[in-house]
């Protein structure tokens, strides 16, 4: 007797059904990812396929040679995402340091570097201030500090608010400690001979594309409105500070930075006020050149007040790695400095000096 037709059929199809069924059924479906998880993936590209997977909408399978598809889902929102290639013709160092463009921007309370970190063992002036003083308090006689000490400072800065009124400006909040050391003053038991402590609120709003355009190929990157502090923490009669806002813009040109700002003293009264004539020592305005033309970094820092130009300050630092394929890594740090206030207790004190060291976080 012959087999039915339907028999027949069932002998061909079936076995080749199961066979093609079976891997599948051994494989596990991986669960639907939520709305929620899909917004928190930073690169668009990622943030688009969780999106379609999650509507039901098939993925294109990539042709021969395409470029596989970007694996990025465990970054975080805002993460900046790297070029296809590799390079960034038009990079912007201002735009990295404060987070100005979209690609750049690195989400809130992350701990960076703010201004220079760096302890430096040999710093040495050419006159040491072993009698501070100010109209207001008396003299402090401190005659066996040495021209010989150690300086460092700490500096750190976190954005607590991204994008404010969808304006792409960020608040943030920064901390500088900066100290002379005494280290090598064994006779005096090795004491700070000075400690500064400055912390500070700012917004940082970036300028619009249309805008940033400026004669000679610079760009007008950002504009800053800011609130500081500074205190030496010292009880009278060597206590010395201040509270001042600023104002500031920063521009641009290919490897070279520069950033004015000019502040305004929050006044207080005559009687209670440890240094009223600091401003006119320290400067109401200053100006900040950078330049980085490849692994080492160079910055002018000029401080100006209205006395004229034998008041203020003028600062020069230098970094290069330790290691040229660590550019991340410890820098050889090298500091000058003349003027007035390289601390807030010499705010009226004439000095030059020279530091050597390693700097040791960059932002």
């Amino acid at each position: 007797m012959q087999p039915a037709p339907i028999t027949c059929f069932a002998r061909l199809i079936v076995p080749s059904l199961l066979a093609a069924a079976l891997p599948a059924w051994a494989q596990t479906e991986p669960p639907l990812p939520t709305l929620q998880e899909c917004a928190a993936i930073g690169a668009a590209a990622d943030r688009l396929a969780c999106y379609d997977r999650l509507a039901g909408r098939a993925l294109p399978t990539p042709a021969p040679g395409d470029t596989p598809a970007s694996t990025t889902q465990l970054a975080p929102a805002f993460a900046p995402a790297a070029a296809a290639n590799g390079s960034e013709p038009d990079a912007s160092l201002l735009s990295k340091y404060w987070e100005l463009d979209a690609r750049d921007k690195r989400g809130t309370f992350n701990l960076l570097g703010y201004r220079a970190n760096y302890i430096a063992p040999l710093h040495a002036t050419n006159r040491i201030n072993r009698a501070p003083s100010s109209p207001t308090q008396v003299v402090v006689n401190q005659p066996n500090y040495r021209r010989v000490e150690a300086k460092f400072q700490i500096s750190l800065r976190t954005k607590v608010l991204q994008d404010v009124f969808d304006t792409g400006g960020d608040v943030w909040l920064a901390f500088t400690q900066q100290a002379m050391w005494q280290i090598w003053n064994g006779r005096d038991s090795k004491p700070f001979r000075n400690t500064d402590y400055e912390p500070e609120a700012s917004f940082v709003l970036p300028t619009k594309p249309g805008l940033r355009r400026l004669p000679w190929g610079w760009q007008w990157r950002f504009t800053q409105l800011a609130i500081a502090h500074q205190s030496n923490g010292q009880s009278d009669p060597l206590s010395r500070s201040w509270n001042r806002i600023y104002a500031g813009v920063g521009i641009e040109r290919g490897d070279l930075t520069l950033i004015g700002r000019v502040s305004q003293r929050i006044g207080e009264r005559y009687s209670s006020d440890n240094n009223p004539d600091l401003v006119d020592y320290r400067g109401r305005g200053e100006v900040q050149l950078g330049w980085t033309p490849g692994a080492s970094t160079t910055s002018v820092l000029y401080r100006t007040a209205v006395q004229g130009p034998k008041y203020g300050a003028l600062q020069l630092e230098w970094t290069y790695p330790m290691k040229r394929a660590q550019p991340n890594g410890l820098r050889w740090f090298v500091q000058a400095f003349s003027g007035y206030g390289e601390t807030l207790t010499d705010y009226n004190f004439r000095q030059s000096s020279f530091a050597l060291g390693l700097m040791f976080m960059q932002f």
